[in-house]
């Protein structure tokens, strides 16, 4: 039976949330172990289109690219991404997509044209979206990314490791920006706070001179200090709060909410493996959901 296979990454933002949208930078790094596979096969009746359905909507867009829209296939998806915890799971669903439709039919696809067709299926996911998530899923290096400048790739090379921990709270993106709008002037202070902190993290990223352990030193102050800021505009909730605690008490560099806050997931920087364990130990006391470590 003819089937096409499509896969993809997930993506966590180390910092920068927020502020990217004041055209400040933002780090994003790729989730290399955190997968998604979408499986397209043969059906018997023509592929149904739901506008309102991030992964209809990309399927769609593959097959219209193809001219393929009365298509008789459905699709199923295995996914490791949790929605709405700002992980990307709209942005590697909608790739692992078009990928499966392309193999489907044999079609070449190049990162260009996938990179282009993700856009336009993210666009009715997101309105707006910046082309960060996708790009960060289709990368095996982190991103930097500034609003209207555009992207550049960083090798981390850190030789250490990042506790990612799913609080089980939907993140709530729409409403941690309307909280950041409503602080109005107020709010200027800290996304400029937050600019500088992602700009110093990214001057710490490509500096040769200081050992991986200093690096891994400063980048954790950082993170736990623009965990302060996003908490400053209102973003973060007290069981981000206690994670972040509770992960530096157990010995990590640093720790902070990640992505649109309210909610979602909670990223913290640990030297070793033996961290790790304490950090895992100690946020499953506080009622992580899951916990994913990716080495960086």
């Amino acid at each position: 039976m003819k089937k096409g296979i499509g896969k993809s990454h997930s993506k966590i933002i180390l910092i920068g949330e927020h502020s990217v949208v004041y055209g400040y930078p933002a780090i994003a790094i790729p989730l290399k172990k955190i997968e998604i596979e979408c499986l397209v096969e043969e059906a018997k009746t023509s592929f149904f289109y739901n506008k309102t359905d991030t992964l209809s909507v990309a399927v769609f867009t593959a097959l219209k690219h193809l001219k393929k829209e009365n298509a008789k296939i459905k699709y199923k998806v295995t996914s490791q991404i949790p929605p709405k915890r700002g992980m990307g799971s709209s942005a590697a669903v909608s790739i692992a997509a078009i990928r499966a439709v392309f193999d489907y039919f044999e079609e070449n696809l190049d990162d260009e044209l996938l990179e282009k067709l993700v856009h336009t299926a993210e666009i009715v996911a997101h309105n707006t979206p910046s082309g960060l998530d996708a790009k960060t899923c289709l990368s095996d290096k982190a991103i930097k990314f500034i609003k209207n400048k555009g992207f550049s790739y960083i090798d981390l090379n850190l030789d250490a490791y990042l506790v990612i921990a799913d609080t089980g709270i939907y993140g709530n993106t729409g409403e941690a920006i309307q909280n950041v709008k409503s602080l109005g002037s107020k709010a200027d202070i800290f996304l400029k706070k937050l600019g500088e902190l992602t700009d110093e993290t990214a001057k710490i990223l490509t500096e040769t001179a200081e050992s991986k352990e200093e690096k891994v030193d400063k980048i954790g102050k950082i993170m736990t200090k623009a965990n302060t800021e996003l908490g400053n505009l209102h973003i973060t909730i007290e069981k981000t709060d206690l994670f972040v605690k509770t992960a530096i008490e157990k010995g990590a560099s640093g720790a902070k909410i990640s992505g649109g806050g309210l909610g979602g997931c909670v990223i913290a920087l640990a030297k070793n493996l033996n961290i790790v364990e304490k950090i895992k130990e100690g946020l499953i006391k506080c009622g992580a959901e899951n916990i994913w470590v990716e080495k960086i």
